[in-house]
């Protein structure tokens, strides 16, 4: 029968009604040969790919970003019929027909240069060689061939191949920027790419200088034509105001022993795009406000060059667009640092699957801050979760009077490579006394010393940057466990006295005399055993707090040691509803209605 499980796909070839209303778009690959359409409702996601090529497409979703055990999805036209298959890669990179097939054939139509197919499918399919689709990063690989899937298969794709990082179920911004709107450019000129695998480029510019009060907009990357794999991430901080103007425009390497000293005045991130990404619009009743004497002044923008062919003679001129108005919103928006205070004292042992770090903006913070400045609270509407190399996943908890919210945000396959602030469904509520929690997840295997907080990309950060409204004066909300009882969880007694050195040495055991504490947590002898022990000790351990306002001024309770809170309840994750694989989907039934309605079930059976 033609409206089986079994025989979906040759049913769906004869659909043809389009499906319309796409609101996410991208290009997949660096040559504007592979594009793809997508949008989300409730629980289905639908697909538009158009590809040059008149062979087969494939479209897939990777644990990691390799083809190992991928969800997959085949097709293309032949004869000019559209043809789909349900795939998956085992452990071996064997690619595989998967028996419950929950691709479902939209349409497809081809010409002489292009293939075009849309297919759908639920979010969450229960069936174990498919990927959930959910809220987090998801690594999408794709490839095609100019020839079209034969009876043993398909052919090897060779180098028309690829993966992109993405949010598929981002919300978005339906928000336009009206044409004629202001502009002002933060570009590197002329920079010369080391020749090197990875770096870091640094440049501190002054934001443009207005009249009056304006509010910027929208940010998005302007990347030299050609360069589109070359620029990896750019990242913008706001600079202390009291910056030396003798160093404006200074560009050198970042995190280098001889970059210029105000680099350093530079921590908090005001925007952050990755490749892939099309930049952000602010909601229309937020802008980011210039012009006032509180405003930014001075800004660093980080270039990330990824030069892993190692070109020479490479020089880039790529950087960032603000869009700005006169015509002011309602609110001005602020940025909130909050997480793990970078410094030496956040370490994770080496070899560990999985160590856990965990980042407190404390109540007493929060209402400290914001019981002074915003009584009501500020609302969140953004977040952008940060870590480094070892960083897999990153929630943002919300706590109020013990109990536990649903997250502000959370990524549970985080990467590297791809941070961006990611829009809200729906804004969030801050109050004073309120908590939050950024909780990181890291793996260290592989690594033989300790993992160190700190600025490069092999240092660690755990760190979620909320943009908010109405602007307050906090600019970091953070914690730092306390040292002495990590020093003892390794037999550290005594430390040398006066402190002159950073790291500070240690007097005693003799084991470790006269060895900086960083070289007496790397001389332990770790194991998983203790890497756990270890890490479940720390998240007890007392923190010190951070509760900054900008510049360098403090509020009253930043310095302070204080208990992780006792929290009376925890979220859970929603329960997963699945569908029976012998369950035919709602499309289907009404397709086979229709045969049955319109007494045309002979042609139905004769597709």
């Amino acid at each position: 029968l033609c409206c089986t499980a079994e025989s979906r796909s040759h049913l769906c070839v004869q659909r043809t009604t389009q499906v319309s209303g796409f609101r996410h778009s991208t290009i997949l690959d660096p040559h504007g040969k592979y594009h793809l359409k997508w949008r989300f409702d409730r629980g289905t996601i639908t697909f538009e790919i158009e590809v040059e090529t008149t062979g087969y497409v494939g479209f897939g979703l990777s644990p990691n970003g390799a083809m190992a055990l991928s969800d997959i999805v085949i097709g293309g036209v032949t004869d000019g019929r559209p043809y789909l298959q349900d795939y998956f890669a085992d452990a071996k990179r064997k690619v595989h027909r998967d028996v419950q097939q929950n691709y479902r054939l939209e349409y497809g139509r081809e010409n002489n240069t292009h293939t075009v197919l849309a297919f759908s499918r639920d979010l969450l399919t229960c069936d174990t060689n498919d990927k959930d689709i959910t809220e987090s990063t998801v690594r999408v690989i794709w490839a095609y061939h100019s020839d079209d899937v034969g009876p043993s298969g398909p052919m090897y794709h060779g180098v028309n191949r690829g993966r992109k990082s993405m949010r598929l179920l981002d919300p978005g911004s339906k928000v336009n920027i009206t044409s004629g709107t202001d502009f002002f450019n933060l570009q590197n000129i002329n920079v010369p790419v080391p020749y090197k695998d990875t770096t870091y480029w640094c440049q501190i510019f002054q934001i443009q200088e207005v009249q009056q009060k304006h509010h910027i907009i929208r940010i998005e990357p302007l990347i030299q034509r050609g360069h589109e794999n070359l620029v990896h991430h750019i990242l913008l901080y706001q600079c202390d105001s009291n910056l030396n103007e003798s160093e404006l425009g200074a560009s050198h390497e970042c995190y280098h022993p001889n970059m210029p000293d105000s680099f350093l005045t530079c921590e908090t991130i005001v925007f952050a795009w990755a490749i892939g990404g099309e930049g952000f619009t602010y909601p229309p009743h937020v802008g980011l406000s210039i012009g006032t004497a509180i405003d930014p002044v001075y800004v660093l923008m980080e270039v990330h060059y990824d030069n892993p062919a190692l070109q020479q003679g490479v020089v880039d001129s790529s950087g960032l667009r603000l869009f700005y108005t006169p015509e002011l919103r309602q609110y001005d928006a602020g940025v909130i640092e909050t997480g793990v205070w970078v410094s030496l004292y956040h370490m994770l042992p080496p070899g560990m699957q999985e160590y856990v770090s965990e980042g407190h903006c404390t109540r007493e913070c929060l209402q400290e801050s914001l019981g002074q400045e915003m009584p009501n609270g500020v609302r969140v509407f953004a977040v952008l979760m940060h870590a480094h190399l070892a960083g897999r996943a990153i929630r943002t908890r919300h706590f109020r009077e013990q109990e536990e919210l649903q997250p502000l945000s959370h990524d549970e396959e985080f990467d590297f490579n791809f941070q961006e602030f990611q829009l809200l469904k729906e804004e969030r509520l801050l109050l004073p006394g309120d908590h939050l929690i950024t909780e990181c997840k890291y793996t260290t295997k592989g690594r033989q010393n300790m993992t160190w907080g700190g600025l490069t990309t092999r240092d660690e950060m755990c760190l979620s940057y909320l943009l908010y409204y109405p602007r307050v004066n906090l600019a970091r909300c953070e914690s730092l466990p306390e040292i002495t009882g990590q020093l003892k969880f390794i037999g550290v007694k005594e430390i040398q006295a006066p402190v002159t050195t950073w790291p500070f040495m240690i007097k005693s055991p003799k084991k470790y005399s006269n060895l900086s504490f960083t070289e007496a947590m790397d001389k332990y002898r770790w194991s998983k055993k203790r890497g756990k022990s270890f890490n479940e000790m720390v998240l007890q351990l007392p923190m010190n707090v951070r509760c900054s306002k900008w510049g360098q001024d403090e509020w009253s309770i930043q310095g302070t040691l204080v208990s992780p809170p006792e929290m009376k309840s925890e979220v859970k994750p929603p329960s997963v509803v699945c569908r029976s694989a012998s369950e035919p989907h709602s499309g289907v039934v009404f397709l086979f209605t229709l045969c049955l309605t319109y007494s045309v079930v002979q042609a139905c059976l004769s597709l």
